[in-house]
């Protein structure tokens, strides 16, 4: 099913400049990598070198944090929305 994976400014060099990619994905792991298969680069700034969420990168689906959900593992209805926020620290 479509799913689409809107990326802050940081990432959008990565795709070609797009706010938003549409790829097929029943997962927020596997919306991920279709993004990463269409434009490489993109998974090596959003998951470690195991594979998960990098501390500083957040995810929603629907606007829920996916850390509060099943993760990356997170189940997505067609049409469903995967945000990809970079985390914001200050004082």
């Amino acid at each position: 099913m479509t799913v689409s994976v809107r990326l802050p400014s940081q990432l959008r060099a990565l795709v070609g400049g797009a706010g938003e990619v549409s790829v097929e994905a029943t997962t927020v792991r596997e919306a991920i990598h279709a993004v990463e298969s269409l434009h490489p680069g993109l998974a090596a700034r959003v998951l470690d070198e195991a594979g998960e969420l990098r501390r500083f990168v957040n995810v929603f689906v629907a606007d829920e944090d996916v850390r509060f959900l099943q993760g990356l593992d997170t189940t997505l209805a067609a049409g469903a929305v995967v945000s990809l926020v970079p985390a914001v620290a200050g004082g």
